[in-house]
């Protein structure tokens, strides 16, 4: 496994995320030299719910956990809300279903991955793309749809958190977390103008964290539904 390169910059290149916009931390990861990969479950039908499970699990399989971040939402059994693709096979099916709540504001969308990349689609089109899919989670609103906020945002809503999301530029896989509590619209300017991102999904908010070996993090006190991460 080649080197993980960890960037908590804005625009990829810059030294330092904070100096360009202190409200967000960004890790990149470049999916044709790294492995991404979804977890919900240990072999025995557990649940890892948190970052040390993981951590503690992959390392008993001399695997090292290098960066990690809540990867959807998901039910009071920590079961995800929609899609759920691990190892390219489907673990939990395309929820398509009205009803209230951030993951139902439509559109809403899956990140997937693919041999040719990642890719933040709206869910209504993931099933013409899935029979090459490797990886996928469905959350919702989507942020951004070929540049375009999502409608329903308002740059002055009031609705603040913790949130998390993820972006696509060429073949790398932009995660976000805020360090403060910011609104949708606000993130979802972030990584049109910030990281010039076409594409973003909403992941979560107020539970959302990382853990990031070489930033030395590990910020999630809540158990956890499905987790994206990347191992060594």
């Amino acid at each position: 496994m080649k080197k993980l390169f960890l960037i908590t910059v804005c625009l990829l290149l810059s030294l330092s995320c904070q100096a360009a916009d202190p409200r967000f931390t960004v890790i990149t990861v470049d999916t044709e030299q790294e492995e991404l990969q979804l977890f919900l479950r240990d072999e025995n039908g557990k649940g890892f719910k948190r970052f040390d499970t993981l951590k503690t699990w992959l390392a008993a399989k001399n695997k090292q956990l290098r960066f990690a971040m809540n990867a959807g939402m998901y039910h009071a059994d920590y079961s995800p809300v929609g899609l759920l693709v691990q190892n390219a096979e489907q673990v939990s099916p395309l929820n398509l279903a009205d009803a209230w709540g951030n993951f139902f504001l439509k559109p809403n969308g899956v990140f997937l991955l693919t041999s040719s990349g990642p890719q933040v689609v709206e869910s209504s089109e993931y099933p013409s793309l899935s029979k090459d899919v490797l990886l996928a989670t469905q959350s919702g609103p989507l942020l951004l749809r070929k540049g375009q906020i999502h409608p329903a945002f308002k740059a002055d809503s009031s609705s603040r958190l913790k949130r998390n999301g993820v972006g696509v530029l060429d073949k790398k896989a932009i995660f976000v977390i805020s360090e403060q509590p910011v609104n949708l619209h606000e993130m979802a300017t972030f990584f049109r103008d910030g990281l010039h991102c076409q594409d973003a999904l909403y992941l979560d908010g107020n539970i959302s964290g990382i853990y990031s070996l070489e930033l030395e993090r590990n910020d999630v006190t809540v158990d956890l539904g499905p987790i994206i991460a990347v191992l060594r």
